[in-house]
């Protein structure tokens, strides 16, 4: 008996259809647009036809992350390039980096996966020549003006000597004002350079997610959000105003008392000099809400007086008052306080601290009704109402908040982001501690 695996593809609309043949005959292809709107799959399919038949050996897939790098594009729910390659690849080592073995009509081929958003990743794709680029995410990649250190134009230098070059990048919509724009894709169109292809694509150019599921994803987002106008409508805009113009009073702050059974989480923003911050969570059963229920900040500047890691510690434990809590999901630089914590029988985890993404889901929560907050948490409502977008950063093409009070709303994007996905022991699926 003979067993066969196949990729259940759905239909491809025919703006998809149009991009993937366009690519073909092309040199840079970029496909800008919502999630879930078929980018990535669409070049992986283009990224294995050039794979089958070119002439270079060694090629380059990039991520902000290693990880992303490998999730999206060797992976890519079940369309990546090992599903595309099914019997006739294997993961491996090339010069030390992670490489997908790829047995084509044309020979061997390496596809050397790298993360690209750090200031000194580009050192992991020196040394070789690359043929094809594919990058995902390519606005999270480190760019400078300096051609030595930027991974893009490091990455474009690397495929100088290749015999059939080929770039794909994909992007989710980002500050207007972001240089991936105006450095390279927008130059590219008032240039017409040559081989250059764009197409911008919405979640409803994606014939494989039925109407009910594209309103579950749409419903995951506040429509208030910038995230809904980039991730869900597809359009380029900057941060500006309140980073969370969804909270609402009347909506998130609780009048009345809450039952206090259930398991306890706490969340904290460390400082010793500036406020540091600890807030009890509870998630209310039968519900996907979470609330927190006490608050505890300290500033050593605004009282001109700094306390020891113990003496932040006592003031834990006054707070906590004999409630026992499942985790202390705390600033992963506070190597410190997670030590005294530790002494005291507390179990740590660092914060994931991944800025952008946590503000995202926490919008996402508040939306959706399920983050609130009793009124005894003065400073985290408080400062809700102040936590604003940078607008120096925005104008450079950056969504960065401003660093003034939010050390409550570190505290809270800790505690989401962190707990948002949690994976299941021994398998790649990922559930959510939130729901």
């Amino acid at each position: 008996m003979v067993l066969t695996q196949t990729i259940p593809w759905a239909d491809f609309s025919d703006k998809h259809k149009r991009y993937i043949n366009a690519a073909l005959d092309s040199k840079i292809c970029v496909a800008e647009g919502a999630i879930r709107s078929g980018k990535t799959i669409d070049h992986c399919i283009i990224a294995a036809a050039h794979l089958e038949l070119c002439r270079d050996k060694i090629h380059l897939a990039s991520g902000s992350t290693i990880g992303n790098a490998k999730l999206n594009i060797g992976v890519c729910n079940g369309f990546g390039l090992e599903a595309l390659f099914r019997g006739r690849c294997k993961w491996g080592k090339y010069r030390d980096n992670e490489a997908l073995f790829l047995y084509t009509q044309t020979g061997e081929k390496v596809v050397v996966f790298a993360g690209g958003g750090k200031a000194d990743s580009y050192k992991r794709i020196l040394g070789n020549s690359y043929g094809l680029w594919i990058a995902t995410e390519i606005n999270e990649h480190y760019d400078s003006d300096d051609s030595r250190e930027s991974f893009i134009k490091v990455a474009f230098g690397r495929q100088a000597a290749a015999m059939d070059p080929l770039v794909l990048w994909d992007l989710n919509p980002c500050n207007p004002n972001h240089r991936i724009y105006s450095d390279y894709i927008e130059h590219y169109q008032e240039t017409n350079l040559p081989g250059y292809l764009y197409e911008h694509f919405t979640i409803d150019d994606n014939l494989s997610i039925s109407d009910e599921r594209r309103e579950e994803i749409k419903a995951q987002y506040d429509p208030s959000s910038v995230w809904y106008r980039r991730d869900i409508l597809g359009e380029r805009c900057v941060a500006d105003g309140l980073v969370y113009p969804m909270f609402d009073k009347e909506r998130h702050v609780l009048k009345a008392p809450v039952e206090t059974e259930g398991e306890y989480y706490v969340s904290s923003d460390y400082g010793i000099q500036n406020p540091n911050v600890f807030l009890l969570w509870r998630k209310e059963r039968g519900t996907k809400r979470w609330i927190c229920l006490k608050e505890d900040c300290y500033s050593g500047r605004d009282e001109r007086r700094q306390l020891t890691d113990s003496q932040l510690a006592d003031r834990l434990d006054a707070m906590l008052d004999g409630i026992t809590v499942k985790r202390v999901i705390i600033d992963p630089s506070a190597a410190s306080m997670k030590a005294e914590l530790r002494r005291r029988d507390y179990h740590t985890q660092d914060a994931n601290n991944a800025v952008l993404e946590g503000i995202s889901d926490v919008c996402s929560m508040l939306g959706a009704g399920n983050l609130a907050f009793m009124p005894c948490c003065e400073n985290t409502i408080a400062e809700f109402g102040s936590y604003m977008w940078d607008n120096k950063a925005v104008n450079a093409g950056v969504d960065a908040p401003l660093k003034e009070n939010d050390h409550c709303m570190d505290a809270t994007r800790y505690l989401v982001k962190t707990l948002r996905l949690v994976r299941r022991a021994n398998t790649r699926e990922y559930r959510s501690v939130l729901d």
